[in-house]
């Protein structure tokens, strides 16, 4: 209880407070703006941390990480240009409830909070459940990862709701491309062109913000061009989400909620993968998924509350063995160390106010975020009513200017453009972007972890099926491919 007393101490110091919400402020900018994804805000803003003594430094870390998660779903529900990764499974429904059903802000709202249940639920479950979960995830080798990235691009399925087929076709492209660059495992190169840019791979979020961002303006200047356009002016009734769409999404949120903690647990894996998880589960157990990528309220709902949770997941590993759960905790790991917190399990006892005083600062940063977003969310709404002749070019600098400073390289921006034009043609032809983001983001997963688990079994594919976390998760996936076909039969 004295260690309890102490944290609050720490916490309600008020430059520590101010911290904290200074960094979730900040997070949600950098969130909310195309290419500035939650690393680049941690890493830009580590230096300041460093700079502070105590635990002021590590609650505006804190803030940052939590704000920006949830930030990406500003952009990505108002313009289809997701901020974060983590937000591209929130544009499904949250692009069509702003803009097709007019009602944007019923959509923040449920993003809000949605994303504040996740953050909240996640940090409950570190607090109570730390040990247990680390135990779980310490049985994940490379066959149970192999089977976890199997799993996640087994729900394209899902997500390419309209074609099925094109659908499987992206995934492919996203595989195809995830497998550019130097081989982790054996060290060949493939598929580089002769260039030292493309040794390390394709660089992914160029892509992101070519497909979903500059693609989208693209299309945005051929139906001004057209006239097609519909001008309106968006008006926001109510700010927080009536008790009617509480109730249909309540369940939604907390299966998500323990989704996006699980995967969150899981060292290597990220927000991406526990939002387009939530999105798949919760359109499967939907009574409305006919709904789905219409401006379905669980569609917005279940990725914003899966990718928030991850945040008090990923430091269960991070806390309890000194394992960043992702490359945001990797940074918030390093910045403990700098400030003299260990991680691992001496931690909690000899530094045990220092731990409950990350925890209450996690349960609080997600507080302040949803204030904040309920609070500013009429701001939010107003980019709706901005003339395309003003909102065209600022998006055009912001995917230019964030895609230059992800690398400070002219390459990613030339990446970004000719993304962006190929984007285009294939929303044209119904095809899904992402099924192709997601076969770059698990591809490379999927293939390392499958070539070390024959290494680990000496070619022996049997090791996938006698592992019991492996065998479920590609019962899964199984099931989550062939569902789309069977329901195609039956209706």
């Amino acid at each position: 209880m004295a260690d309890i007393i102490t944290a609050l101490g720490l916490i309600a110091e008020p430059f520590n407070f101010v911290c904290l919400i200074f960094g979730v402020g900040v997070g949600i900018m950098f969130g909310a703006m195309p290419g500035l994804s939650v690393n680049m805000g941690l890493a830009l803003l580590l230096p300041l941390a460093f700079a502070f003594k105590g635990m002021a430094g590590i609650l505006m870390l804190l803030g940052i990480y939590c704000g920006a998660i949830y930030g990406g779903s500003i952009s990505a529900i108002l313009l289809k240009t997701p901020g974060t990764p983590a937000s591209v499974a929130t544009t499904l429904d949250g692009y069509p409830m702003a803009v097709e059903l007019r009602q944007p802000g019923r959509a923040l709202g449920l993003s809000t909070t949605a994303s504040a249940f996740g953050g909240i639920f996640s940090t409950i479950c570190l607090i109570i459940c730390a040990p247990l979960l680390a135990k779980i995830s310490l049985q994940f080798s490379k066959p149970e990862y192999f089977a976890l990235a199997v799993f996640g691009l087994s729900i394209i399925t899902s997500v390419s709701s309209g074609n099925v087929l094109k659908g499987i076709m992206g995934g492919i492209i996203g595989l195809f491309l995830a497998t550019v660059g130097i081989d982790a495992m054996s060290g060949a190169i493939r598929f580089t062109l002769d260039t030292t840019y493309l040794l390390g791979g394709v660089s992914f979020i160029p892509i992101l913000i070519g497909v979903f961002a500059l693609a989208q303006m693209l299309q945005s200047v051929e139906d001004c061009w057209q006239k097609s356009q519909l001008k309106q002016h968006v008006t926001i009734h109510k700010v927080l989400p009536s008790m009617a769409d509480l109730k249909r999404c309540f369940v939604t949120m907390l299966r998500s909620s323990a989704i996006g903690t699980f995967i969150g647990c899981i060292p290597g894996t990220g927000g991406d993968i526990a939002s387009f998880v939530s999105y798949d589960q919760a359109k499967r157990w939907s009574k409305h998924s006919e709904n789905f990528g219409h401006g379905e309220p669980e569609g917005v709902a279940a990725p914003e509350a899966g990718n928030n949770a991850v945040s008090g997941g990923a430091f269960i590993p991070v806390l309890t063995l000194g394992i960043p759960g992702d490359g945001a905790t990797a940074i918030m790991m390093g910045a403990l160390m700098v400030q003299g917190l260990q991680p691992g399990p001496l931690l909690f006892i000899e530094k045990a106010p220092d731990v409950y005083a990350i925890f209450i600062g996690l349960l609080l940063a997600n507080i302040i975020m949803a204030c904040m977003g309920y609070s500013l969310i009429r701001l939010f709404v107003k980019l709706t009513n901005v003339p395309n002749e003003i909102l065209l070019p600022i998006i055009m600098l912001m995917t230019f200017v964030g895609t230059y400073s992800y690398g400070n390289s002219m390459t990613d921006v030339y990446v970004m453009v000719a993304s962006g034009f190929i984007g285009y043609f294939l929303n044209k032809l119904k095809f899904s972007m992402s099924a192709i983001i997601i076969g770059i983001i698990l591809g490379g997963m999927a293939e390392q972890n499958f070539v070390g688990s024959l290494i680990m079994s000496d070619g022996n594919p049997a090791i996938f099926f006698t592992r019991p976390i492996c065998l479920f998760f590609l019962a899964a996936a199984a099931i989550s491919l062939l569902a789309p076909f069977f329901m195609k039969k039956k209706s």
